[in-house]
């Protein structure tokens, strides 16, 4: 019960908690209305049976009571004697027998209104009786007042269905009046989110909007927008010192580059000085990325207009550089092209194949083919492979799994970032995918040159 409701959304959760109230509350309503109306009615009966009892009461306390009593409407009244005889009637009323039998005689004394058929004085109606005593206490007499109450039974029935009728219709129009009202009332919320996810997805430094209402809502917004600032420009700054620090290691590393490649020249080569170039070669590996990274993030990398680029000389250039632990194969590459930068496609089909020689085991295959509008390039290696749920977690910044800590002596956990950053500039999105036979593939899917769209 506690997940359905939680998989609810706010809305529907809030419409249910308000509908769930208002037909409580239009149920005790109805039923209170009902109760009033209904005891209203018989009060007023009771009145009205009260009155005639007690002018007739009037008339046999004084010896003056005339037979046929006169009455008005369609009341019934019979006065009778001590022994339940009729003495004068109404002429609408028996006046024989008595309505009122001995025990429904005492029920009346006593000041209740019990309703009788009837059928007793020729009517199809029942009757609801009021009773009172008169005369002197040697000549006891009870007025008996009788009055119709099926027009008000009628009216009971009427009122009764109407409620039920008209209920669920007024529970129907205040659900979609609540449902127009609660949308209106999260509106806000709503465009809150969105702009949000807007701000979040595309990376850009922007507020949320303010609704001009002086209500919580607008204090949400207006926290969250002051919080979004302080996040900015943290942002900045870490960019920042991402930049300059990358910018004030590049010259020393150059300096110390030029200084081992100098010493090698005049035969000073040693086992120290190879692992120092090494690793130098790889500290200005990973300033480039991070230089790279940086610019990605506050949008100044060069970005000039896509171009059409031929897939095949690029990959077979790349495939053929010199020094690689494994084959390269491009025997899948067709003659396709993609709308993109070349610098951009260059790195990232660079750290692809960097990544799957260093993990490959015999061998590393490249393939690329358009499908309509698209464009799909795999790099494909046949090692260990990325188990599915930790595919997603490699994109991330100087992310490495132990298995390629192990193996991976040179790589800095930029790479695969600095690629999923360059194709979605690209227009285009990466994948990493099971190979068929044993492996790793990274799928890129980038648009097509306009000359291989259909």
């Amino acid at each position: 019960m506690t997940s359905a409701w939680h998989r609810l959304g706010l809305r529907a959760r809030l419409l249910l908690v308000g509908v769930l109230g208002v037909a409580v509350a239009l149920a005790i309503g109805s039923l209170t209305l009902y109760g009033v109306l209904t005891l209203l009615s018989y009060r007023t009966l009771d009145e009205s049976a009260r009155a005639t009892a007690a002018d007739v009461a009037v008339l046999v306390d004084r010896g003056r009571l005339p037979d046929p009593i006169p009455v008005t409407g369609s009341q019934v009244v019979q006065v009778v004697d001590g022994r339940n005889r009729v003495v004068s009637a109404s002429v609408n009323a028996d006046r024989l027998t008595a309505l009122l039998r001995p025990e429904e005689l005492a029920d009346a004394l006593s000041g209740e209104h019990p309703e009788v058929p009837g059928s007793r004085v020729g009517l199809g109606a029942p009757l609801r009786v009021t009773a009172r005593s008169a005369g002197p206490p040697d000549q006891l007499a009870t007025v008996v007042v009788a009055q119709q109450v099926g027009d008000l039974e009628e009216s009971q029935r009427i009122l009764g269905l109407t409620l039920l009728a008209t209920y669920p219709l007024l529970l129907l129009v205040l659900t979609l009046i609540a449902w127009r009202v609660i949308g209106a009332a999260l509106g806000p919320v709503e465009a809150l989110r969105s702009s949000a996810e807007r701000i979040s997805g595309a990376g850009q430094d922007a507020q949320l909007p303010v609704p001009p209402s002086d209500d919580e809502i607008h204090a949400l917004a207006v926290t969250l927008n002051s919080m979004l600032e302080r996040l900015s420009a943290a942002r900045a700054r870490q960019r920042s010192f991402v930049a300059d620090a990358a910018h004030e290691l590049r010259s020393p590393l150059t300096s110390m580059r030029t200084q081992l490649e100098i010493a090698e020249r005049l035969g000073e080569r040693t086992p120290v000085t190879e692992d120092l170039q090494a690793e130098v070669s790889r500290m200005s590996t990973l300033v480039e990325d991070l230089l790279v990274l940086a610019r990605l993030d506050a949008d100044t990398l060069p970005r000039g207009p896509a171009e059409p680029v031929a897939l095949r000389p690029l990959l077979d250039d790349l495939a053929r550089q010199p020094g690689a632990r494994v084959p390269v194969s491009t025997d899948g590459v067709a003659d396709v092209a993609v709308a993109g930068r070349p610098d951009d496609l260059r790195r990232v089909f660079t750290n692809l194949l960097d990544n799957a020689v260093r993990h490959a085991g015999t061998g590393v295959e490249l393939a690329a083919r358009c499908d309509g509008s698209a464009v799909h390039v795999t790099v494909s290696d046949d090692g260990a492979g990325i188990p599915a749920a930790e595919r997603e977690r490699v994109f991330g910044r100087f992310t490495r799994l132990d298995d390629a800590r192990d193996r991976d002596a040179g790589g800095s956990g930029l790479g695969l970032a600095i690629v999923r950053e360059l194709v979605r500039r690209s227009g285009g999105e990466v994948v990493l995918e099971d190979r068929p036979r044993g492996g790793l593939t990274a799928r890129v899917v980038l648009p097509a040159a306009l000359s291989e769209q259909p």
